[in-house]
Order: structure tokens, then sequence, then C-alpha cells
């Protein structure tokens, strides 16, 4: 028997067990209320060699959380095994401590917090106030995205989300796969990474020094907050606005402090973020957010004023909408425990009520003479020769361009030289490509 039939054999034998557990708290009431419930045996899972053993220890679940993870999964892949809670009597009562939804694509029982609730708890108040804390929002089955945040009805009560199990959770216990994720209209955010190193980095003092806190608390945040004891004061995460003119190396930072660091960046898609529906902007969001703090993601926005732009007043549903969406980032931002990056061209765009929820607000300027010149001798690599007429020194001080215009202009006469069969640049190919980037910034040489 391989892993994954071992696998499949345990959580057939959970299922079982949780079954058994509905079937007991259902019947109790229904047949015989005065009779006290007795839970069955729990099934022993240490020492398997199974993708779901490892997923229990990986999140160390509770007994409560491993219910909860057993009830989400039988909703996929043993659904009969809430019928027992669709109660035909003559008197047609109601139980409403079994909580579930309905579907008008489907005829079965959904279960919802509620029923998790009542499945682990049963009838006791006591029990299942203490549950709470557990099955909120808060809680580790939420906030490492093992379940889907959804919501109720703004009339019902909370409780009443349904119960769902994250499809690369689903994955994970089935198999030990990890999501792939790849970019789509309903998860806009992609990886981003670069060939460059940390040394390469042409940056002013100023934003280097600045930048020192946020690697600080990469290494030591944690400490901070866990070993200082400073948890009641400092919340975790770390939000850092990166602002600046175009080209000024926002995007090449945000790429290399994820490489210095050993994580993941994942570049969010502000065009494709916002959605014409009612609710699926917060929607596609969350499911960003889930999974960079199940994978320990750094976050990074670019030209993030399109979506964390300053609120308007409120005149048409549209622009209540906007507003909400605003309020929501703020809101999910500031308790996000990863390391946020946002970047914008304009810092007057940004709201100020979001911008104080920043630990640092990064400048990055267009770079002076020295920069230019490190930039200019760092852009061409050792496999093309250049024209002894250009002055690399004299380039730099002339012309007042952001690296992502040398990186321009290195390309496009690194093209022509190649369009004529040669590593040559030529001083010709050169200014025609600072004319270019000169042209685009509205100038002319």
């Amino acid at each position: 028997m391989d892993k994954r039939e071992r696998t499949a054999d345990i959580i057939e034998k959970d299922l079982d067990w949780i079954e058994d557990i509905v079937t007991r708290r259902v019947m109790g009431i229904v047949n015989s209320p005065d009779e006290s419930y007795q839970e069955p045996e729990t099934p022993m899972i240490q020492d398997t060699d199974t993708y779901y053993e490892e997923f229990i220890n990986k999140y160390d679940l509770t007994l409560a959380e491993r219910k909860v993870v057993l009830l989400a999964l039988a909703v996929e892949v043993r659904p009969e095994m809430f019928d027992s809670f669709i109660v035909n009597n003559s008197q047609n009562k109601i139980y409403s401590e079994f909580g579930g939804v309905g579907s008008s694509s489907y005829g079965g029982f959904l279960p919802t917090v509620k029923t998790a609730m009542f499945t682990i708890a049963g009838r006791s108040s006591t029990a299942t106030i203490l549950l709470v804390d557990t099955l909120g929002e808060n809680g580790k089955l939420y906030t490492k995205g093992i379940l889907e945040k959804g919501k109720a009805d703004e009339e019902e009560p909370s409780m009443n989300k349904r119960l769902r199990l994250n499809s690369g959770m689903f994955k994970k216990i089935l198999n030990g796969t990890d999501t792939e994720y790849e970019y789509s209209s309903d998860f806009p955010a992609s990886r981003t990474t670069t060939e460059m190193e940390w040394d390469d980095l042409v940056l002013s003092d100023a934003t280097e020094r600045s930048l020192k806190e946020l690697l600080a608390w990469q290494e030591h945040g944690q400490k901070l907050i866990d070993d200082l004891n400073m948890k009641r004061t400092i919340q975790p995460g770390y939000r850092a606005l990166f602002y600046g003119p175009s080209g000024t190396g926002k995007t090449i930072t945000a790429s290399l402090i994820g490489k210095k660091t050993g994580m993941p960046v994942y570049r969010v898609d502000i065009s494709q973020m916002v959605s014409k529906y009612i609710g699926e902007t917060e929607k596609n969001l969350e499911k960003i957010f889930n999974a960079a703090e199940e994978h320990n993601w750094i976050l990074f926005f670019d030209e993030a004023d399109a979506l964390f732009g300053k609120r308007t007043s409120i005149g048409t549903s549209n622009d209540k909408h906007a507003n909400q969406e605003t309020a929501y980032l703020l809101q999910r931002i500031e308790t996000c425990t990863n390391i946020v990056i946002l970047a914008t061209n304009l810092k007057k765009n940004l709201d100020e009520a979001f911008t104080r929820r920043f630990q640092s607000i990064i400048y990055f300027p267009v770079p002076d003479k020295k920069e230019r010149k490190r930039l200019w001798e760092g852009v061409f690599t050792e496999d093309v020769v250049l024209d002894d007429e250009i002055n690399l020194e004299e380039v730099a001080q002339k012309y007042d361009i952001a690296g992502g215009s040398i990186v321009n202009v290195a390309r496009f006469s690194t093209l022509m030289a190649l369009s004529g069969d040669t590593a040559f640049i030529s001083k010709d190919s050169l200014m025609e490509g600072i004319k270019r980037e000169h042209a685009k910034l509205g100038r002319t040489i």
C-alpha cells in the first residue's frame, strides 16, 4: 500500500468516526433528548506515515479543529453524511441548532459553522462559547487558510457561514501537494523574481538606510513579539510604502528583498483586482492574503493608488462600494502577519488614513550623477563592446534619467547592435536610445 492509499484508508476511518458523532448528536436530540451523549472512541493517526497525519501535525490541529476539517472534507467526499440533519417529523419541527444552508443548485444539506459547533459541543452553551475562538475568523483554521472565509447574509447569525475547505488544503490532505498558484482572474497575483543580486542594487544612501528596518523585522520581528513579550503593543506583520518616480527601483527592490530573505514575492495586479461585481474584489483579495499567510509570502502591490487611493464622497452606489473596498483593505492589510509592500509613483494620491498604518515610508528618488554612473557601468555586460567615444561618466552627468530608463537604453542599443550582427554598441545608437527615453518624459535633448 503506497502513501496515498494509506492516506485514503486513514481518512476513511476518520470520516466514519465523524459520521458516528453526527449521527449520535442528531439522534440524541430527535429520538431521545434525555439520553446523555456518548463520544465515540477517537481513531489514532500517529505513526501512520500518511499525508493526512502530516497535515494534522503541520498545523498542530486540536481535536476540535480536526473534527471541523473532517466536516469540511466530508462535504466533498461524503456529502450523504449530512442527510441525518434533514429530519422528517410530523410536527415539521425546525432544529435551529443543526445550522446548515440550502442551495438552488444542490438539494443536499450544506453544513455551516453552526453545524460544526453542534457536532462538537451539542447543546451545551458553555462548550459552544469555548468554540467561538476556534471557529471565528481569527482562529487558526481561517488565518492559516485551511477554511475559506465566507460571509453570512447581513440578517443571519455570523455562525451561518458555509463550512468550506480551501481547495489547496484539500489537495494537501489527500496527496501532500501544495497548491500551484497561477495567475488568473480569480487569483490576480503572480510571483516576481530577478536574476540580479542585492549588491547589484543602486539606491541612494537614505533609501538603503530606510530599508534596514524592514530587513531587521524579517530577521528579528518574531523574537521581538514573542521573546520580548511586546505582542500587546506591536502587531504582527510589517507594512512598507515605496514611493517615487517610475523606474527608480521600487519593483526590483521588492524582488531582491524576497531573494535576500528567502521569501517568495507575489505581485498583485491592481488592474485585475477591482471588480465590477460587489464583493468580488474582497473575495479575490482574501484568496491572495490567505495564500500569503499560509506560505509566508511577501505581497507587493504596484501602482497601489489605483486601489488604495483617497476615498470619495458618497454620491452613487459605486462610490459607496469603492469606499467599502478601501475600508476592507485598510483592515485586512493591518491584520496581515506578512510583509506587505505597496508602491506608488504619487504618494499624495494615497488615503492618509492608510499611510498612517505603514511602519516605514521609503522614498525612491531619481538617481543622482554618482548613482547614474554606477547604473550605466552595471547595465552592459562584458559580452558587448562600447564605442570608444562613449564616456559613461559624461553620459551619467549630462542625462538625468532613472534606472528603468537606463535599462531601456541598454536594451535598445544592444538590439540595434545585434541587428547589425555585432556586439558593438555605437555612440549613435546609445544617443538614439537616450532620446527615446527623454521623449517618453516629454523632454528633448
